[in-house]
């Protein structure tokens, strides 16, 4: 037993909280803060609910018209603030609700039990409808989870309370009827196993163990896993408390899934890769992880590096740091997309040379002109081979000598080069560098790999950083991961890489992580549950990319059948219109639409995503001349938390944000591409996905 009690909040709490009117909310707060101090004071009057399945949950009164509901144990040192509303309405949220212990896993878990039986049988699908005359054993084949006894399905999450629910579920729909009564890892557990995997694939996967003794009245014990920690937060000090209420719409700085909190924290032996689709939550386990690791494994003279692939999305996370890390902290990160670090450390080492991000620019234009002026006539082949060469080839394999390009490796390039071929392109190479040296510039792809020499030379100088953390992984092609692996000494937690195949829309080529000397063997985890946008919108945009392979980032492959989202909506309309002016029309009834069904007193987010700058501006010019206030996103500015105007933005600055509800705007060439590499269609797939309420693509 602890010495001074216990003091948690439920997300049902925060949830509750943020959508009381302002004066509640202050009050909710003072007393909330008297409340941690001491709830044992003799001044907190703890009322018994009539008709509540718990006993421990009471009621405690604010003031003559609100309540709160609190967990108070009959032993032990542990309270929760689980609820906040009017009277009646508290006390009908706590009579169906227990706070439990699940016996397997040992985790908290608050049970619903309204109704939940009455949604199953009323929703039963109809092939189980036709087969109602059928013999008891015969129904008892069709459960989707017969084959699973009752410590399998609570070792997955599942309460002891729920399990005859869980039984009569007979499929997939009927499974996403009780979602919202499940634990978030019971859902995704069973969900998995739904999809073909075992019960020891899914345990695996989470670290969780189950082989030890719970006792089931021991909350304070059980508020410490893993399980409990992604829907309760402890609170210690009023500092805390006060910081975590005044902030109750960002939970994700409070709350972490199961999954997340195991790899976001402890030590691991070695490179660490996490994928997800989007929505998953990549981002944040990535900054809880650097903030973990700053904490907990980093000295005063290093620091944690997050990088990332573009400007934009660094700058939002480091803000996202300070709200998430304590000022003593954030002194031991440091956020930088990588091209602006290897920039400072070019710097750092007197070298002038400028990095070519665009081929067409002054200078680099020129080069790669005279370059093509040596080729060999005799060969017929067309200008857009060198180029697709030198990307797909030379630099990505980071070849520098005619030696090396005799012998690179050439998979999927579709021409045949002989020897003597290969001798003959390779001056058209050998002339653009050199032209580049002329003129003090350098491909990026060669900045990488020259630096990444650089840091090999200088292995024996002090490691700079404890740990690197990079999100956006798919984004960044072989040199640049081989870049990585050079700016830290191989060890325990060295590196942790989160990312998704599916949002590759910068890198010109695929890396194999393994063959850029990470190794991930046993240490690569999945995460499944989009927290972000709707189902309906998810499907949509997967549907997106069918025919499209999409790489694990190292040389696997990824698939989306097991993702799921926890939310419903609308369908996504789709609609083929002429011209940006038949766009402009889609978009504005879109946008009246979600304004005239929005009853909530913060006005939605909302965001016209489109495929270029031109069609950005066009479409803000139309808004403002409808008397619409828009707020562009470039790549100076991606301010997204002024609400009553619309955003804009393209479909590359809109990554890593997001919005309640998005209209996508592109040419219809974007569905109809047909080519394997499918970079347009991810491209829609990212716009989508930027949705949480509400989405619409507008083609023309």
């Amino acid at each position: 037993m602890s010495l001074n009690p216990k003091v948690a909040l439920s997300n049902d709490f925060l949830l509750q909280l943020a959508k009381l009117p302002a004066n509640v909310h202050t009050k909710v707060m003072k007393w909330a803060i008297q409340f941690q101090a001491d709830p044992k004071s003799p001044g907190i009057n703890y009322e018994n609910i009539n008709g509540a399945r718990d006993p421990n949950l009471k009621s405690v009164r604010l003031d003559k018209d609100w309540r709160g509901i609190v967990f108070k144990p009959s032993s032990g040192d542990v309270y929760v603030l689980l609820y906040v509303d009017h009277h009646d309405d508290a006390y009908r949220w706590a009579e169906n609700r227990k706070l439990t212990i699940n016996p397997v896993t040992g985790a908290m878990q608050m049970v619903t039990f309204e109704q939940v039986a009455e949604s199953v049988q009323q929703n039963v699908s109809s092939a189980q409808a036709a087969s109602r005359g059928q013999a008891q054993a015969s129904a008892a084949q069709q459960a989707l989870f017969a084959a699973l006894d009752d410590r399998a399905l609570m070792s997955l999450g599942v309460p002891q309370e729920l399990l005859g629910i869980v039984r009569g579920v007979n499929s997939d729909d009927e499974l996403d009827l009780i979602q919202n009564r499940l634990p978030v890892e019971a859902y995704e557990g069973l969900f998995l196993v739904a999809a073909g995997d075992t019960v020891s694939d899914v345990l695996t996967a989470r670290e969780t163990r189950v082989d030890k003794v719970v006792d089931t009245a021991d909350f304070a014990t059980a508020l410490a896993t893993p399980e409990s920690l992604s829907r309760f937060v402890v609170v210690s000090d009023d500092e805390t408390l006060a910081a975590i209420l005044n902030a109750p719409l960002a939970q994700w700085r409070v709350f972490l899934h199961p999954t997340q909190q195991r790899l976001a924290t402890g030590d691991r032996s070695g490179p660490v890769r996490v994928l997800g689709g989007a929505g998953t939550g990549k981002t944040v386990l990535a900054m809880h992880r650097a903030k973990w690791l700053a904490e907990n494994r980093t000295g005063p003279s290093q620091k944690v590096l997050f990088t990332t692939f573009t400007r934009n999305l660094a700058g939002d996370i480091e803000q996202n740091l300070k709200t998430l890390c304590s000022a003593s902290t954030i002194a031991k990160l440091e956020v930088r997309n990588l091209d602006a670090w290897v920039n400072g450390f070019m710097r750092s080492r007197k070298l002038e040379h400028r990095i070519v991000y665009d081929r067409k620019q002054d200078g680099a234009l020129q080069a790669w002109e005279a370059a093509l002026a040596v080729r060999d006539s005799s060969l017929d082949l067309p200008d857009n081979f060198y180029q697709e060469e030198l990307e797909h080839v030379v630099l990505a394999q980071g070849i520098t000598t005619l030696d090396e390009y005799r012998t690179a490796r050439r998979t999927g390039r579709g021409v045949l080069l002989s020897r003597a071929k290969r001798d003959a392109v390779w001056p058209v190479f050998e002339e653009y560098r050199g032209q580049l040296a002329s003129r003090k510039l350098k491909e990026v792809d060669d900045a990488y790999r020259e630096v990444a020499g650089m840091l090999a030379a200088d292995a024996s100088e002090p490691a700079r950083y404890s740990a690197i953390v990079v999100d956006e992984t798919q984004d960044f092609g072989p040199q640049a991961l081989k870049l990585l692996r050079a700016m830290i000494p191989r060890g325990p937690n060295d590196l942790c890489f989160v990312g998704d195949g599916h949002q590759r829309i910068y890198s010109r080529h695929k890396a194999a992580m393994s063959k850029c000397g990470i190794d991930i063997r046993g240490r690569s985890r999945k995460l499944y549950i989009n927290y972000r946008t709707t189902d309906e919108i998810r499907r949509q945009a997967v549907a997106l990319l069918e025919g499209i392979d999409v790489d694990d980032l190292d040389d696997g492959h990824d698939e989306t059948r097991r993702y799921r989202s926890l939310s419903h909506g609308p369908v996504p309309v789709v609609a083929k219109v002429e011209g940006l002016e038949g766009a402009f029309a889609e978009v504005t009834k879109f946008l009246q639409q979600w304004q005239s069904s929005d009853s909530a007193e913060i006005p939605l987010t909302s965001c016209v995503v489109t495929s270029s700058e031109k069609s950005r501006d066009a479409i803000a010019y139309q808004l403002e001349k409808a008397g619409v206030r828009t707020i562009a996103i470039t790549a100076q500015s991606s301010h997204t938390d002024e609400r009553g105007a619309v955003y804009l933005s393209t479909m590359h600055r809109a990554k890593g944000l997001e919005f309640d509800c998005v209209a996508v705007v592109a040419p219809k060439s974007y569905v109809e591409e047909q080519s394997e590499e499918g970079n347009q269609r991810q491209l829609l797939y990212v716009a989508l996905t930027r949705a949480k309420r509400g989405a619409t693509l507008v083609l023309y």
